[in-house]
């Protein structure tokens, strides 16, 4: 606590190089988002949310996760994730029951509609990922984005604790 308090009574602002590399990151938020829904929407007839949620279930164990996990992967909130569910439910894509050993725990499965439904974006999915980052960037550059970009989401995670 002593360092989170000394870091917000230090200066807050940023220096020219830290200003750039931030609006630099800030472009990126704005703009790959934006361009990978854009894609997905018109290749796929999904949103980036609905693709990551399927995504998130077909990598996993026999395509089922609980749904505070499912949230938790898409970071996404219970409220929001649930709503989303109810549309792919609707759409023959997953299945959501209580689970076999906690019935107030829910979870949801990945349907073979679901399955072909991911299984049909993703190669489009992740051509538009090699596009946009993947190929402009060396193996150095893109091992270090990766890094960086694991670092910040670690601190987002240590400081919501």
């Amino acid at each position: 606590m002593g360092d989170r308090l000394a870091a917000v009574t230090a200066e807050p602002w940023l220096d020219d190089d830290q200003q750039q590399a931030w609006r630099h990151v800030v472009d990126l938020f704005m703009t790959l988002p934006s361009a990978l829904e854009s894609d997905l929407q018109r290749n796929a007839g999904l949103s980036l949310f609905e693709y990551l949620v399927l995504a998130s279930l077909s990598e996993a164990d026999n395509e089922t996760l609980q749904m505070s996990d499912l949230a938790h992967r898409a970071n996404s909130t219970l409220t929001r994730l649930s709503h989303l569910i109810s549309r792919l439910e609707k759409r023959g894509w997953v299945v959501k029951r209580p689970s076999t050993t906690d019935r107030r725990v829910s979870t949801v499965t990945l349907t073979a509609a679901g399955k072909k439904k991911i299984h049909g974006a993703a190669p489009g999915h992740a051509e538009c990922v090699q596009q946009f980052v993947v190929r402009p960037l060396s193996a150095a550059q893109l091992k270090h984005l990766g890094e960086a970009a694991a670092t910040v989401v670690q601190n987002i995670d240590n400081a919501r604790e």
